[in-house]
């Protein structure tokens, strides 16, 4: 079996950081969030790289990655268009904004041919994660079920001291795997607590102890095919309803092929803390946290020699 892929999203422009954080430097060596995590999944057994990115930023994200990780690990590029829909469908007027994870997912897929992992570009997910989902992609492998994992964090891992996020809040079965995934979209800390809202009135608590997804998965190539037959589904709901805004999101699909009996999702709980820049604010803190990581040794002073 081919070893797993490693596909990176990062066509998002970040809109509440107020620039391009993927390609921000947070270490004086100029290391951006994506280093650390590149160099995570080399450590656990990665070799195979997949970026999706938007055509417009392939320069700049080439200049960071190809003579730095790039001599390390083999990296390719796919781009997330637009303009990339089903036959019969075209983009709105008026419409900017992409269609979502599940479509940068799906602007990888003649890149993909065997099992892979989906990350986030701007979270920093911790060495443990990585170790733990390559080792479940080695060994998964589709029965009478998909067999996809997640890795589960602690909410109180997950959140910023500076606003809101949207977190995947998840519920788990008897045997610990994943029965289905409540989006919350503006969740924070108030009064010490998490807590979320749907209205910007009402204000739920939730556990600090619930596990949540970060939106670091492990597929087997079957979801590929899942998302190009959900696409046209997707789409005709879209434009009726939000055709300038909805997005086609993993965390949703996943979410309907689970409560479509058709997958078994293993979720692999971890005590790391998400680290990543959300807004403006946390940059400090991400750059202060992976400075102590350094000082403990945890990483060379220098990712890429």
């Amino acid at each position: 079996m081919a070893k797993p892929t490693l596909l990176v999203m990062a066509a998002g422009m970040g809109s509440r950081y107020g620039g391009l954080k993927q390609i921000d430097p947070i270490t004086e060596q100029g290391e951006i969030i994506i280093d650390f995590s590149l160099y995570d999944a080399m450590m656990a057994g990665f070799d195979d790289v997949v970026f999706v990115i938007k055509k417009e930023i392939e320069e700049d994200v080439r200049a960071l990655i190809d003579e730095r990780a790039g001599r390390h690990l083999n990296i390719k590029y796919a781009f997330q268009e637009l303009t990339d829909l089903p036959d019969g469908f075209s983009v709105p007027e008026g419409r900017i904004k992409p269609w979502g994870t599940c479509h940068a997912v799906h602007a990888a897929r003649d890149l993909i041919d065997g099992n892979f992992a989906v990350i986030n570009a701007d979270d920093y997910y911790g060495p443990d994660a990585y170790t733990l989902l390559y080792e479940a992609l080695l060994r998964a492998k589709d029965g009478d079920k998909y067999d996809y994992s997640m890795v589960g964090y602690r909410l109180a891992n997950t959140l910023t001291e500076h606003g809101h996020v949207a977190r995947g809040v998840c519920m788990l079965d008897a045997n610990g795997d994943l029965a289905g995934i409540d989006e919350r979209t503006k969740i924070m800390w108030r009064d010490g607590k998490p807590m979320y809202t749907e209205d910007d009135v009402t204000w739920t608590e939730v556990s600090p102890d619930a596990t949540v997804s970060m939106n670091f998965w492990g597929f087997t190539p079957s979801l590929l095919h899942e998302i190009a037959d959900g696409f046209p589904v997707f789409l005709e709901e879209s434009l009726r309803t939000d055709s300038l805004k909805s997005e086609y999101l993993l965390p949703t699909k996943i979410d309907d092929l689970i409560k479509a009996g058709k997958v078994r999702a293993r979720v692999l709980p971890t005590n790391e803390r998400w680290i990543g820049v959300t807004y403006q604010e946390d940059k400090a803190h991400v750059s202060d946290s992976v400075r102590a990581m350094k000082d403990k040794g945890l990483y060379p002073e220098i990712l890429w020699k």
